[in-house]
């Protein structure tokens, strides 16, 4: 029997009840037919260590019995004898051939609801003789296979001339099985005691619990946890912001919250458990963790949280007063696709303030990532349990902090998303059929792998028209991350080289050709006013990835607080973590004869970036951020390795070939896989929460520090500057407040002051101060005071000492002070003269090159013959051979053309300019 790779995560038994018991719902009596289907899948191996086994999927046992010839089965229309199915004997379980197989099958659909098919007697054969037998699909924990699976109710009518051999019972006790029509008269005895049907219905509800509970749970879990964090502060709930300390927010949130997080935790389990893929309230639930992880800052916070967040909303801000970018007002203008986006969203609806948008973004990025993600995992051979883990890991995981309003996290889904149409409409899945080479260890080697049974599903059945319009999504994808950032463009291109050289895509390498002259193009020509002085800066870290991955990582623990230094350890630790499952989860499957190709290329191409440039000291962060997706499905197999059952109309799936010996019984190694899994996600859960928000005490922002900055914009006619405290000079500093909101043209945030730990020692900031122009100000908010006690050492009750130093002295004045900030200013102007001169903005002059006009018709020609080249292999790879050699007659020196242009600007421009 056939079931559909859409209906159901788990080949479901149909159970034959026995006739003497058969009024009873979901019997427990162990009696089947032929009819059953055995299982072909098990989580026999889903512990760590432990081996694949044979094993059911229910935790009862069921029996296999066999039922006469007359007795056929089949779901559809009113069968006629030559559509009638041969009797399929029972596999013995110590036989079966699946033993590597999960009991769920991923992404699969239910079937449509088809009616009863009653089998006709014989025509000899008397009506009133007739028995009508009923076969209920047995699902775990006694739901209701109709409401539960949606597959239909079977109906099995036999001559009465037939003895039942489903039973032993039957032929000595004929008289419980009823004709179809005088049913009543059998449920009788069983109507009238009106407290035994109450407790029927209480035992039905208590049997129907996997299919209320968990949504019970997750729903209980929102609520509760929302009024944790909502609720005045009191006994067991409620948000002080005073109690945040070196930890972060976690050492204020309530007990309450983490019983409600555990809650939410628990349900997505138990729905895992079960045998059915109920994905849409797999979502719902990964959903809600995903608004009580990512979205707890939002609750909390009274303002948008982190600073640099300001800067943004100030660059949408000016392009859409002004219509332009400014790059030589800062470098990320030089990208600006993100901005003008939200200018254009902005100014087309009508907002003004975006301070809604800053504050629900990190969590509106976060569901807007699970949903490509999503997509991906369906792409890959693995079990329900393994792709919804996953999925759950990768919320858990994804720690950064660059999913804010910002052109990092905007291209984060930009490439989640170009990965995904690469693997579903571009996917290449070929296994090696040919002998192994006899010699060369390497040679072998690989050839093993390619032997291998693939980790990813092969697409079949697309239309030309769907490739050609997904081929130009994925360059329209392509375009806006090179618009928009500097290091996602970077990233997808590895990705598609990867999969080139490792045979995982149908397409040609055009495409790299065509994409990687976009991303020169841009740099080339829309960046002059970044890179034509600060060639260092662009290319000075290439190839220095162990100093790279120092200042990514371990350089960054030098804070003296030692609860702060626990956040940092912590979020090195989830690093560890997660690589070690994902390296045993890359065994386990490589122990079941399967290669995850697509995987490890998602995880290994973005370290390649550690090599290039350390951008800021981030680049470490980065690297983690796009190597999320192939971690989190490694480390899903460290728990979850089998693969889906087979059936024979599911195209998509494969199981490995060769058996494994029994060393542990399956049901068990099932549970405990399920248990261990659901161990570390309340652990990554928890380290989550440490590690997201152990900064918070700065990364906060305060309506006090909002205000200080609306006096500096109020006053910044026709220009000011703002100057911000720092434990030593370095370019690589940013303000630690929430700064450029506004008038990012006329307000400069490039001074620095700087500061000791004795709070006394004012001179420095105070002679820096003199230093500037008029209408300059000196900032002291109580983020920058938080950062300095946190990572530089400085004393407690820093802050409030060097204010009072500096309201005692005679060379500045405060113009603003409140709670939270301060500002101060020169006091010895002439008066009068406060005002400074105006500055106007000038607006970009880029240079140029005489051959600049050539190079701009290279590269269009170069896009079209590859583009066209493309297009026309996407018909197939025997299509129009001539067309295509004549397109690359003219691609290749049009390429070269270009690409000579490209670096003569480069060469030109940084040694005149």
């Amino acid at each position: 029997m056939s079931f559909d790779p859409e209906a159901t995560g788990v080949i479901p038994r149909l159970s034959l009840p026995d006739p003497d018991e058969s009024s009873g719902p979901d019997e427990d009596t162990p009696d089947t037919s032929d009819l059953s289907v055995p299982e072909d899948s098990s989580d026999a191996a889903d512990m760590p260590g432990a081996e694949d086994s044979p094993g059911d999927d229910e935790d009862e046992t069921t029996t296999t019995q066999r039922l006469p010839e007359s007795f056929v089965v089949k779901i559809g229309a009113p069968p006629t004898p030559a559509e009638a199915e041969p009797e399929t004997p029972a596999v013995p379980e110590e036989k079966a051939e699946t033993a590597d197989t999960d009991d769920t099958a991923p992404a699969l659909k239910r079937p449509e609801a088809k009616p009863p098919v009653e089998r006709k007697p014989p025509a000899d054969a008397k009506p009133s003789g007739e028995a009508e037998r009923t076969v209920n699909l047995r699902l775990p924990g006694g739901a209701k296979p109709a409401r539960e699976s949606g597959l239909a109710r079977l109906v099995v009518e036999a001559p009465p001339e037939a003895p039942s051999e489903a039973s032993p019972q039957s032929a000595a006790a004929p008289a419980p099985v009823a004709p179809a029509k005088p049913a009543k008269p059998a449920q009788k005895p069983q109507a009238p005691a009106k407290p035994g049907g109450l407790a029927g219905r209480a035992a039905q509800l208590v049997l129907a619990a996997p299919s209320w509970l968990p949504v019970l749970l997750t729903v209980e879990g929102l609520i509760m946890y929302v009024l944790a964090l909502k609720v005045a502060p009191g006994p067991l709930r409620g948000v002080d912001p005073n109690a945040i300390n070196g930890l972060g927010l976690i050492a204020a949130l309530p007990l309450s919250a983490f019983a409600a997080l555990l809650i939410m935790m628990v349900s997505f389990f138990v729905t895992v458990a079960q045998s059915t893929d109920r994905k849409f309230l797999l979502l719902f639930q990964i959903a809600v963790i995903t608004f009580a992880l990512h979205g707890a800052g939002a609750l909390v916070a009274t303002e948008p949280r982190f600073p640099t967040a300001y800067i943004h909303a100030g660059f949408v801000e000016f392009i859409g007063r002004s219509g332009e970018t400014a790059i030589n007002i800062d470098a990320r203008m030089g990208w600006p696709g993100f901005f003008a986006l939200f200018a254009f969203v902005t100014k087309a609806a009508g907002i003004t303030d975006l301070t809604p948008i800053l504050q629900w973004t990190p969590l509106l990025s976060n569901l807007l990532y699970l949903l490509p993600f999503v997509l991906i995992l369906r792409q890959v051979v693995a079990t329900t349990r393994a792709r919804w883990f996953a999925a759950l890991l990768f919320v858990l995981v994804q720690w950064i902090g660059q999913d804010y309003f910002s052109p990092q996290g905007f291209t984060f889904a930009l490439y989640l998303a170009f990965v995904a149409i690469l693997m579903r409409w571009f996917g290449r899945v070929e296994q090696r059929t040919e002998p192994l080479p006899e010699k060369g260890k390497i040679r072998r080697l690989l050839a093993k792998l390619d032997a291998m049974t693939p980790g990813e599903i092969a697409n079949t059945g697309t239309y030309r028209a769907d490739r050609l319009l997904m081929l130009m999504l994925l360059i329209a994808l392509f375009f806006a991350a090179t618009a928009s950032h500097q290091i996602t463009p970077f990233m997808m291109l590895g990705v598609l080289a990867a999969c080139l050289l490792f045979k995982r895509t149908r397409l040609t390498w055009a495409l790299p050709f065509f994409l990687g002259l976009v991303v020169l193009a841009w740099i080339s020509y829309q960046t002059v006013g970044f890179w034509a002085g600060q060639i260092d800066a662009i290319f000075g870290g290439f190839g220095r990835l162990i100093q790279n991955f120092v200042n990514s990582s371990s350089g960054r623990i030098e804070g003296s607080d030692p609860a702060h230094a626990m956040v940092l350890k912590a979020r090195l630790g989830i690093l560890v973590i997660i690589l070690s499952l994902a390296a045993v989860g890359l065994l386990r499957r490589l122990r079941r004869g399967v290669h995850d190709r697509m995987a490890m290329i998602l995880l290994c191409v973005p370290v390649l970036a550690m090599g290039l440039q350390s951008y800021g000291g981030e680049m470490g962060l980065r690297v983690y951020m796009f190597a999320l997706p192939g971690s989190c499905l490694l480390a899903a197999y460290a728990f979850f390795p089998n693969l889906p059952a087979d059936s024979a109309d599911v195209r998509e799936e494969t199981v490995p070939i060769r058996k494994r010996n029994v060393r542990f019984n399956p049901q068990l190694t099932k549970k405990l896989s399920v248990v261990l899994a659901a161990c570390f996600a309340v652990l990554f859960a928890g380290l989550f929460l440490l590690a997201r928000y152990g900064n918070e005490k700065f990364e906060r922002v305060t309506t006090g520090e909002i205000a200080a900055m609306k006096y500096v914009y109020d006053h910044d006619k026709p220009s000011a500057r703002v100057l911000y405290l720092v434990p030593k000079a370095s370019p690589e500093v940013t303000p630690t407040l929430p700064w450029g909101a506004k008038d990012v043209e006329i307000v400069n945030f490039n001074g620095q002051a700087k500061v000791n730990k004795d709070p006394t020692q004012i001179q420095d900031a105070v002679d820096a101060l003199k230093a500037r122009d008029r209408n300059t100000y000196l900032v002291v908010s109580r983020g920058q005071v938080s950062y300095l006690q946190l990572n530089e050492g400085f004393p407690e009750g820093w802050g409030e000492k060097f204010r009072a130093a500096l309201d005692a002295s005679p060379d500045v004045k405060k113009v603003f002070s409140n709670a939270d900030a301060a500002l101060y200013t020169w006091k010895k102007f002439v008066k009068g003269t406060e005002i400074p001169d105006p500055q106007p903005y000038k607006g970009r002059g880029d240079p140029t090159t005489p051959w600049t006009p050539i190079g701009v018709a290279g590269l269009a020609v170069t896009w079209i013959a590859l583009f066209g080249y493309e297009v026309i292999r996407l018909h197939g790879p025997e299509r129009a051979p001539r067309a295509r050699r004549r397109l690359l007659y003219v691609a290749i020196p049009a390429f070269l053309v270009a690409f000579g242009v490209i670096i003569e600007r480069f060469i030109y421009i940084a040694l005149n300019h």
